[in-house]
């Protein structure tokens, strides 16, 4: 397997852009919380994300249509890879996002995010081999740790209750969605090893988009009352707005553009410049819904991103 810094092209020159694409897509999916939370008023999660879906999917029709012959030389490799990717990562995990912007600080729900990097990193060892430094473990757990503290408000009400401490719903959520995003990273390597971009981002786009429909009618939320409640009738501008901007710039957009740097970028080492998207959610968050952290907190994260910074360093220096 070629290294994640080491793509060549055609001449031979060496491509080392790969992961800066993949940072340039997760800056971008950084401000959809700027969406997210104001939709949150009109919306139920899970109807954000239906028709987030629907949006993405009418943009990528044009990319999508034309190749749809290709998709008969797809192996079920790829496909198991792209089912789980569209499952976990564009469909579960966005729920799971949603409800952590709901219930909890956005920007400790933002900031938590980076602890999916270590779970890419151990499932993109499980299934591509990539090799674990032998210090990962020590910044992993350091990484972990920091996100707990990261996550408490009221560290020394521990004691008393979670909820003294203000561990939210918010937090349980957000890890639960990190996790879904941690994985969907894997798989998505595991697409783009075996599927053109074009084809994979419009058919991760379809999968999400049938496992939604799917959510909604198990719910009973696949009728007109709760696809366009009252909140939005009262407030359509805003919410075809508020929808559309989280559908392109948020969404189709940066999904086309981390893509393609995934299928430059080695899948242990993606995770880490999707750090990217906390730097832009946390401006957004902090500096438009005030959504501040305490001392202990600022520390945390900070403790956090240098952890897994450093375990992107030492995974930088192993080959496969």
């Amino acid at each position: 397997m070629q290294s994640a810094m080491a793509f060549k092209d055609r001449s031979g020159e060496v491509l080392s852009y790969g992961p800066w694409l993949v940072g340039l897509g997760a800056a971008l999916w950084g401000t959809e919380s700027a969406w997210r939370i104001p939709l949150n008023e009109l919306f139920d999660a899970q109807v954000i994300v239906f028709w987030e879906h629907v949006l993405i999917l009418l943009m990528f029709l044009p990319l999508l249509l034309p190749n749809l012959g290709e998709l008969r030389k797809i192996n079920i490799s790829t496909w198991s890879y792209l089912l789980f990717s569209g499952f976990a990562g564009s469909a579960v995990g966005t729920i799971f996002f949603t409800l952590a912007l709901k219930h909890g600080n956005p920007t400790v729900v933002n900031v938590i995010l980076n602890i999916q990097p270590v779970i890419s990193t151990l499932g993109a060892c499980l299934l591509f081999g990539d090799r674990l430094a032998p210090r990962f473990f020590l910044y992993a757990a350091i990484a972990v740790l920091a996100g707990i503290f990261l996550s408490v408000e009221f560290p020394t009400l521990i004691a008393v209750s979670f909820e003294r401490a203000g561990l939210t719903l918010g937090t349980g959520y957000a890890l639960i969605c990190a996790f879904f995003w941690g994985g969907s990273t894997v798989a998505g390597r595991g697409v783009m090893m075996g599927m053109p971009l074009r084809i994979a981002a419009g058919m991760r786009i379809v999968v999400g988009l049938i496992c939604m429909t799917l959510i909604l009618f198990v719910y009973g939320k696949l009728h007109g009352a709760t696809l366009w409640p009252t909140a939005a009738q009262t407030h359509a501008f805003k919410a075809v707005g508020l929808l559309i901007l989280l559908a392109s710039i948020s969404g189709g957009i940066p999904l086309l553009i981390y893509f393609e740097g995934l299928r430059l970028t080695r899948a242990s080492t993606a995770g880490y410049f999707e750090m990217m998207q906390t730097l832009a959610a946390v401006c957004i968050t902090w500096g438009f819904f005030h959504a501040t952290l305490r001392a202990h907190q600022i520390v945390a994260g900070v403790v956090l991103m240098a952890a897994v910074a450093m375990v992107q360093r030492v995974q930088a220096n192993v080959g496969n």
